[in-house]
């Protein structure tokens, strides 16, 4: 049995089409939390989309954590690079490069 190097591209492209199609999923949900007079609007893949203080809107604060949950993913996906070895790419989307 010998080494298909076209086999495994397909299986890579199905690998990223589903990580993308969970990625466009995770993009539609809509997490809301309520705590201590503060309400948070966050996305399945980590981005605030709302965040208010006793009533108001802070789009400052919205962009900083916006901005952390953005390095972490980039951590994240960094880590999984390193841990994939040769699926860097896949490990690159699910991270959320764009």
């Amino acid at each position: 049995m010998g080494f298909n190097p076209l086999g495994q591209l397909g299986e890579l492209k199905r690998m990223r089409d589903q990580a993308m199609q969970i990625q466009r999923q995770l993009q539609a949900e809509q997490i809301t939390i309520e705590k201590n007079g503060v309400t948070i609007v966050i996305s399945g893949d980590q981005k605030i989309q709302d965040l208010q203080s006793n009533g108001r809107s802070d789009k400052d604060i919205r962009e900083a954590v916006n901005e952390a949950v953005k390095k972490s993913q980039e951590v994240a996906a960094k880590k999984l690079q390193e841990m994939s070895g040769g699926m860097g790419g896949l490990a690159g989307m699910l991270g959320g490069g764009k």
